[in-house]
């Protein structure tokens, strides 16, 4: 039996290993990747035009949804905010995007209200809303977590709700879950990895 000269072993190694670098690498997102779960494939929504949307109107761009109130203290306005400034940050490719924001509190939140709050932070943005049995049944479908607290004295009250962000790619696939807090920066480099891929 012929033995193998070790030089034939040392080509391989070297074929095998440049053959794997050379393999397209899967993108780094700063996001948690949740390609291929079978939640949150489509809505349908009012927005503060009065226009009835689903996802396959947004066919082309890359759509970030969030579910908030707009009397929210903190984590909406932040979230929204961050997002203003991450389509700034991806310049022309901003027009790509669709950010929308769904109420948990139709109740207050009506097509008036969501039209006067949207376009404060950024005039492309819309506010989606629905009856409050409908909004119940797209929030579990989507595994977001939202309650009303009892109203205070003068009857204000707060909802206390999921704070993630969910991002779909241009072919309206769930793509990314954006925890709260990204950041601008971090939102629009994953933006940017969809959009090219």
């Amino acid at each position: 039996m012929v033995g193998r000269h070790p030089v034939h072993f040392l080509f391989l190694f070297v074929v095998l290993v440049f053959s794997a670098c050379s393999q397209k690498q899967p993108p780094h997102y700063q996001a948690t990747d949740i390609t291929g779960v079978d939640y949150a494939r489509d809505f349908r929504l009012t927005d503060q035009t009065g226009r009835v949307r689903t996802l396959a109107d947004f066919r082309g761009k890359v759509v970030a949804i969030f579910f908030g109130y707009t009397h929210c203290p903190d984590v909406c306005p932040t979230t929204l905010s961050d997002f203003a400034m991450a389509m700034k940050l991806l310049g022309k490719d901003a027009a790509r995007v669709q950010v929308i924001f769904v109420t948990v509190d139709p109740q207050r939140d009506t097509r008036s209200v969501l039209a006067q709050y949207m376009p404060a932070f950024n005039p492309g943005f819309l506010g989606m809303y629905a009856s409050p049995e409908e909004t119940a049944a797209l929030a579990k479908s989507f595994k977001v977590f939202y309650q009303k607290q009892p109203p205070d004295a003068r009857g204000n009250y707060s909802v206390d709700h999921s704070a993630g962000t969910y991002v779909y790619d241009t072919q309206g696939r769930l793509r990314l879950y954006m925890a709260y807090g990204e950041g601008p920066q971090a939102i629009a480099h994953d933006i940017s990895l969809l959009l090219g891929s």
